[in-house]
Parts: structure tokens; C-alpha cells; sequence
């Protein structure tokens, strides 16, 4: 009965538009735009109080399943200024340009890729674009306090090249043997010329990063996990054809030549099951490969993950094959040998076969608007975001405000906070107390009543069905435990009756 009314409330759903959303991250203490007393600054954002956790749990989430749970990976956290050759070694000195536009019938400044010059219009009015010229979206700044002596340096606009620059240091300490990965996250630079879309392009940003390593011609060992993931896919054939996505088994698709490595179809369907375990929709993803005409000149074959955000298809994640370009470019300006010594493979310089890089911005606005939901039966936003996701793992609300039940309610929550992050909150009506957790996606709301200073229960509220169940208080935390494990609520106590708020 729940699933039937959930599916007619998605079908009376109205389309959230990145600025709506923009508004509600700002009014429930997600996203501020930077210094707005002063007007802001276009491309930059600050988290708030609910933001930042978000942030931290989805960061959080994507190192635990990217490192911590792999033997193959290990992780490190570069410098966000550093020694200038790095740039000019791995070609965004003199090759990282992008082309600067105008529109003539409305003015709108925005930037192109050169392959895409002529071909496409202004994303406001379908005007014509004026090619402005060449530049580099690069931050430069000075090391050193006396400027005549000061040394041009640059904020990064990647985090990839210090793994390159680390690779020798990290796979001997790590003791790695192919393959394996070096995975990043880190905030990294680029002066857009034109921000825009809330935090999916913005001038400061965090990047989850991955440089996967193998040995050439190195066969994916892992390619079998990846069996009955499906995904709509979108080849290059299919784009200059006109025709639409298909959904396709990943594994599939790679033994029929569509995907034409094995490790990106392996490193595609895992960073797709990564976001649906977190509760992301599998509707709103698909793959598509790109075409010759986009592909870099190092890149063997290069596809997106993309999703369907309120202004269309986007990349969410890249997934290029950037083969030994890096190792090599640094090898050459270093003069350092970057090449490893293998127990099963020798002396090799290893390739780059694909490099999963994700922006925390984009990852956060995926979830944040599959979780949306403004319900006109409980009239407010609920915000269905996994319980792993959720700022506050629970909220603890006393009804009654008499001495004894604060004491208790505090208590508990003390406890609690020693394992996780719990709201306490006494102040307005139970259903104002509901509605404000709803919205900023408290996944459990732990009420406690006269009957539980009487015999140490208490009532837990599910976010998304508003059913409530009794159980002992020294169950509590094994409950909260499981719940974030993803078990049902409802099946970890005795149901209780009551009306929806």
C-alpha cells in the first residue's frame, strides 16, 4: 500500500530546476553563496552547518568504497600549490585552453571547447557565439613575500598531477603491485569564465579522484564482478546517428566491442552501483562514449557517466585512458626514471587505463535531487537521502518538557553522540519538529513520551513512510546500526498506531 501512494506522489512531482534548488540549499543551511553580504563572487560556495556534513559523508562514503575496501588502492593529499614545472611538464602551461565566447544576440559570455566552435549555440537564446579568443582557466599566484623575487606559481586546476608527480614515492611505500590505483580528493581551481548552475560549474571545487595503473595489455581481473549491472549506453554510432540510448547490460556491451576496454566497462558499472547503493536512480544515468572529434589525443577511448540533471544530460565522471602520457611528460621534464619494478611484470612504466574523477559538487547535487520531494499530503519537502548520507543519523524529541524527560532525552543523546551525529530539538510542535528533520533528511526521528520514563522505550518515526515503532531504549543503538546497514525500520519493532505527521 505504501509503494502505491510513493508512485502517485513521484507522478504529481513537479521538475525541481537547479535555481529552486539552489534556494532551498541556502534556506536549510546547505549551500551559501561565498561572502553574499558583499554581493558574493561568482563559482564560489560555502557549506553550511547541514552542507558540510553532507560533504564529509559523501567524501566519507567514496573513500571507504574506493579504498578502504580495495587491497589495490591507496590514497594521498597533494599540495594545492606547487613547483610550477609540474604544469609545464603535463602540458597546462602552453595546452590547457579553452575558447571564449559571446553570444551576438544576447551577450551571453560563456566558453567553448575548439572542437566545438561553430557548432553550437548560446545555451540562453540559441544566438550565434563570437569566438573571443584563447585562454588559460588557470589560477596563478606568487611564492614569496617579496615580489620582485616572488616566483609565478599556480592553484591547480586538477588533482591528477600529483599522483603522477608522487607515483614513485606512493607505489614503494604502499608496497602496490599492478594493478592498483592512487586515489584523491582535494580541492582544485578553474577561472570559468562563466559559473554558472549552482555547483556544477563553479570556479572552486573538490574532485574524488582515481589514477588506475596497469601493466600494458594488462586483462581486467575484476571484469566478471560487473556481471547484470545494466545502464543506458550511448555510443558514438548511436550520436552521429541521431538515435536514442539503449539499456544494455555493461558486461554485454564490452564483449560486443561497444566498449572497447574492459576496464572502463569494469570502472564504469562500479562507479554506477556506487551511486545507486547510495540511493541515487538508475533512470537518471546512462554512459556515453565520446566522440572522435572530443576525445583527447592521448585517450585510447574516453566515456561519461551522465546524468540527468534539470538543464539536460551532463557528465557527472569521466573515465579516460590516458595510457603512459603522464608518467612519460614528467619522466622527460624530471629526468627522473618513473618506472617500477614488478614481481610478475619486471621493470615497467605502467598506463593509465582509466582515471574515475568526480566532482563532490556534482555528486552532492545528484543526491540531493533524487532525494527531493515536496509531498502535498504532508505539505513540506522530504528529503529521501540514504541514511549513510544524512547530516544527522537521527533527531531526539522530547514531547513532554518536564525535568525528568529532558534529562532522559539529553542523556540519550550524549550517548548517542559519541558513535554518531544526532540532533537534539525541543523547541515547536512535534509535527513543526517532524517537517524540519524531514527536510534536511533525518532519516529517524527518536521521540520519547510519559511511557518512556515508565519503561525505557521509545518511539522511532521513519522519514519516508511517517510509521512509528516501540522499542527498548537499550536496543537503540544496535537499531541505528542497522538501519545504516540499510534494514528496514519497520521490521526492527512493534508497530504503533498513530496518524501521519
Amino acid at each position: 500500500m505504501v509503494t502505491q501512494k510513493k508512485e502517485s506522489i513521484e507522478k504529481e512531482r513537479p521538475k525541481l530546476t537547479i535555481d529552486e534548488l539552489a534556494t532551498f540549499c541556502k534556506r536549510r543551511g546547505f549551500v551559501y553563496p561565498s561572502g553574499e553580504i558583499y554581493g558574493g563572487l561568482g563559482g564560489f560556495w560555502d557549506f553550511g552547518p547541514i552542507g558540510v556534513e553532507l560533504a564529509n559523508n559523501v567524501k566519507k562514503e567514496w573513500w571507504k568504497f574506493h579504498v578502504n575496501q580495495r587491497e589495490d588502492m591507496a590514497g594521498i593529499d597533494g599540495s594545492i600549490i606547487t613547483n610550477p614545472k609540474v604544469w609545464e611538464a603535463s602540458g597546462h602551461v602552453s595546452s590547457f585552453v579553452d575558447i571564449a565566447v559571446v553570444c551576438k544576440k544576447c551577450g551571453y559570455k560563456s566558453k567553448v571547447d575548439k572542437h566545438e566552435l561553430g557548432k553550437v549555440r548560446c545555451d540562453k537564446c540559441g544566438g550565434e557565439y563570437e569566438n573571443k579568443g584563447e585562454f588559460n582557466p588557470m589560477f596563478t599566484t606568487e611564492v614569496g613575500p617579496i615580489k620582485t623575487e616572488a616566483m609565478k606559481a599556480y592553484l591547480r586546476p586538477e588533482t591528477a598531477q600529483l599522483i603522477f608527480a608522487d607515483f614513485r614515492f606512493v607505489q614503494e611505500n604502499a608496497r602496490l603491485k599492478l594493478p592498483f590505483g592512487i586515489a584523491q580528493i582535494g580541492k582544485a581551481f578553474r577561472n570559468e569564465i562563466s559559473p554558472r548552475e549552482f555547483l556544477f560549474r563553479a570556479r572552486e571545487f573538490e574532485q574524488m579522484e582515481i589514477e588506475y595503473f596497469i601493466a600494458p595489455k594488462m586483462k581486467c581481473p575484476y571484469i566478471n564482478e560487473i556481471k547484470g549491472i545494466q545502464i543506458e549506453i550511448y555510443t558514438e554510432e548511436m550520436q552521429k546517428k541521431n538515435e536514442k540510448s539503449k539499456k544494455m547490460d555493461i558486461l554485454n556491451a564490452y564483449k560486443k566491442g561497444l566498449i572497447k576496454t574492459d576496464w572502463h566497462a569494469y570502472w564504469m558499472a562500479l562507479e554506477y552501483k556506487w551511486f545507486t547503493s547510495l540511493g541515487a536512480k538508475s533512470e537518471n544515468f546512462r554512459a556515453r562514449q565520446h566522440t572522435s572529434e572530443e576525445r583527447s589525443h592521448y585517450a585510447i577511448d574516453t566515456w561519461d557517466l551522465e546524468y540527468k540533471f534539470p538543464m539536460g544530460w551532463r557528465e557527472l565522471q569521466g573515465f579516460a585512458n590516458r595510457g603512459t602520457f603522464d608518467l612519460t611528460q614528467h619522466e622527460k621534464h624530471s629526468k627522473t626514471n618513473m618506472s617500477i619494478t614488478d614481481p610478475q611484470y619486471g621493470k615497467v612504466l605502467p598506463e593509465v587505463v582509466c582515471e574515475p574523477s568526480l566532482g563532490v559538487g556534482r555528486a552532492i547535487l545528484v543526491f540531493m535531487l533524487d532525494a527531493y520531494e515536496l509531498n502535498q499530503k504532508r505539505e513540506n519537502i522530504i528529503l529521501h537521502l540514504h541514511p549513510k548520507l544524512s547530516t544527522y543519523k537521527a533527531a531526539i524529541l522530547p514531547i513532554v518538557k518536564n525535568e525528568e524527560m529532558i534529562k532522559l532525552a539529553k542523556n540519550l543523546t550524549k550517548e548517542l553522540q559519541e558513535e554518531w551525529n544526532i540532533i537534539y530539538d525541543e523547541s515547536g510542535s512535534i509535527g513543526r519538529r517532524y517537517a524540519r528533520n524531514d527536510e534536511i533528511g533525518t532519516p529517524m526521528c527518536i521521540t520519547l513520551d510519559e511511557q518512556s520514563l515508565k519503561d525505557n522505550t521509545i518511539t522511532i518515526r521513519d522519514r519516508d513512510t511517517t510509521e512509528q515503532v516501540r522499542v527498548k531504549i537499550s536496543d537503540l543503538q544496535e537499531i541505528i546500526r542497522k538501519v545504516l546497514k540499510g534494514e528496514k525500520l519497520l521490521e526492527l519493532g512493534n508497530l504503533v498506531k498513530t496518524r501521519v505527521k
